[in-house]
């Protein structure tokens, strides 16, 4: 015994964009200790060496910061386990014997490049959108040199753990991207450095994201449940209070 698992892998196969795709099967004895990712780099190995097409999928840290991994692994935006991305996902989580269901990011917004590569650009959109601050920064200031409390500091720095990998919208039935936009407009709404462009923020990003295609929230908790971080929607009612006030505050926009 060589302390291997076996599995069965059924993989999301699609060339490109303008093609239907459809799930291969594919058997493989894979080490508990290694990832999910480095399972498929393994078994990419194998099929270069059969002179096969390998499965195209994401990665660059491996360390769950970058947010560039993202599958649905049994119908589980990063698997089953909280808390994880998909880079951290190690096959003991598995049993001998299991069959595995790998499938891409699925959204109206994201389009299917390959395989298991979507893009998720749309996203990097909403950031672009307002999720920045427009002022000079000069030189570092002097530590505590603007009184935040630790409280809110600690809200702000939550908020900004986001990795923007887009599991949120991959779990919401309704492919909202709300969890991830609200993060990013809550890691600057709760700072002083964050206010003077506050409520324009809140709604150049929330129409873009409108613009984007992304769906509604109807708080169904399932992009928390499944977000590698852990990310709270309470930034959802943040962003939500700060939008209305944005209204409130300017009569010239319409509802």
């Amino acid at each position: 015994m060589n302390g291997n698992i076996n599995l069965t892998l059924n993989i999301w196969r699609q060339e490109n964009p303008s093609v239907e795709g459809n799930f291969e099967e594919f058997k493989v004895s894979v080490s508990p200790d290694a990832s999910i990712l480095e399972m498929l780099d393994e078994l990419n190995n194998e099929l270069e060496a059969q002179g096969k097409r390998p499965i195209a999928f994401e990665s660059d840290c491996r360390e769950g910061i970058c947010g560039t991994c993202g599958i649905v692994v049994n119908g589980h935006p990063h698997g089953a386990v909280p808390k994880t991305a998909t880079c951290q996902l190690h096959m003991r989580n598995f049993s001998d014997g299991e069959t595995l269901y790998l499938e891409p990011f699925r959204a109206k917004a994201y389009k299917i490049i390959k395989d298991l590569v979507v893009d998720r650009s749309p996203l990097d959109k909403i950031i672009q959108a307002g999720g920045f601050i427009s002022v000079n920064t000069g030189n570092a200031p002097d530590a505590n040199s603007i009184a935040i409390s630790k409280e809110t500091a600690n809200l702000a720095i939550e908020a900004a753990e986001c990795i923007g990998c887009g599991a949120c919208v991959a779990a919401c039935k309704n492919a909202s991207a709300m969890l991830f936009t609200s993060a990013k407009i809550s890691q600057f709404a709760l700072l002083p450095q964050g206010q003077p462009e506050r409520y324009t923020r809140v709604q150049a990003m929330i129409n873009e994201m409108d613009e984007q295609g992304f769906g509604s929230c109807t708080n169904t908790y399932a992009c928390e449940a499944e977000c590698p971080k852990g990310v709270s929607i309470t930034n959802i009612a943040r962003m939500n209070r700060d939008y209305f006030a944005a209204k409130v505050k300017d009569h010239s926009l319409e509802f």
